[in-house]
């Protein structure tokens, strides 16, 4: 069985990967991210059909400590973040090396 990309977000944020037909989202509208983010976020990893949960960076921000925790913990959906000032290669490493546990960028001597 595949799983699912999901992508939680403002609606600017998700329109695109919807457009580029990803069917799993969440919208939350800046305004609401500090009431709503975290239910959307655990819907999100409740899915079963979902493998990979896409968020901006700035928006883990808008978790709380409980949620935030258990997102960047989860190795089955994994989380991967894009935008925001700590989205630099070291970021993208450590995401991949997370999920799938190794780290592939590693240099041999």
């Amino acid at each position: 069985m595949s799983q699912e990309i999901a992508v939680v977000g403002s609606p600017e944020f998700t329109t695109g990967f919807r457009l580029a037909g990803v069917r799993a989202f969440e919208n939350v509208p800046d305004d609401e991210k500090d009431e709503r983010l975290d239910d959307a976020v655990e819907r999100t990893l409740d899915d079963d059909d979902v493998g990979i949960i896409v968020m901006h960076d700035d928006d883990l921000d808008h978790l709380s400590r409980g949620t935030r925790e258990a997102v960047e913990g989860s190795i089955e959906p994994v989380l991967v973040t894009l935008g925001g000032s700590g989205a630099g290669s070291g970021g993208l490493r450590d995401q991949i090396k997370r999920a799938i546990g190794i780290d592939l960028m590693e240099e041999d001597d």
